[in-house]
């Protein structure tokens, strides 16, 4: 699916829209408070955010050497750098810059979007095996270590993405009530990769709002313990 991400004048609308949607003291039902408060709870807990930097700084350590040599791979195999980088909304719709090893040989960070796809030519030989392994995610634990995602939470999407379902889908915005996760209730539910129809994207929003309603630090351990399955799934490309 195609997408285009919109002006920077209308990216900070978005942004405040995102935000107002967050706050518990917006004209919203009170049907929505135990949204709220859950995703109050899994923002401040102590217990989360410890998780987040004991395993993301014991995993940038370990993996430090087996990270240099994809880096260097991928600048072997095509040019550009070995990074990606692209901005997303985070908690309450601000802006953060994403890491990713670089799987295509375009690099579309603003402006036009493209979803990749099954057999995408876009797609480098290494980058098909990084993105089919998650492996290409890896540098996020570099944004979890700074605060701008965690371990456990809603995939963050490319601006784009966000800004279109936004205006079409209601309560799409619920997903950034917390911070975005490397992993989450929808991927280990099967609804992991491109999302190409409406009917896609609603049942990624469902299990994502279910994270937030739902969410206890138990909840991030078993989510934590069960996602290396889900990279087998019929979903990864």
């Amino acid at each position: 699916m195609h997408f285009r991400t919109i002006s920077d004048p209308a990216t900070a609308p978005l942004t405040e829209y995102y935000r107002h949607r967050a706050l518990p003291n917006s004209s919203e039902s009170t049907a929505q408070a135990p949204l709220y408060l859950r995703a109050a709870l899994a923002n401040t807990s102590i217990l989360k955010r410890s998780l987040d930097i004991i395993v993301s700084a014991g995993l940038l350590a370990f993996l430090a050497p087996s990270l240099a040599i994809i880096a260097i791979l991928i600048r072997l195999e095509s040019e550009g750098p070995a990074l990606f980088l692209q901005r997303r909304f985070g908690r309450d719709g601000k802006v953060f810059i994403l890491y990713k090893f670089r799987s295509m040989r375009v690099q579309e960070s603003d402006g036009s979007f493209v979803q990749a796809r099954s057999c995408d030519p876009r797609v480098t030989p290494i980058g098909h095996w990084l993105r089919r392994s998650s492996i290409d995610e890896l540098p996020q634990l570099f944004n979890v270590l700074r605060g701008d995602m965690s371990l456990i939470g809603p995939r963050p999407h490319a601006l784009a993405m966000d800004q279109h379902y936004a205006r079409i889908i209601p309560r799409y915005s619920d997903r950034l009530l917390v911070r975005p996760g490397l992993t989450g209730l929808a991927q280990i539910s099967g609804f992991r990769g491109p999302t190409n129809t409406i009917e896609d994207i609603t049942k990624r929003l469902g299990r994502d709002r279910a994270y937030v309603r739902r969410w206890s630090f138990m909840l991030d351990l078993k989510i934590l313990a069960r996602t290396p399955l889900s990279l087998f799934g019929p979903n990864a490309l």
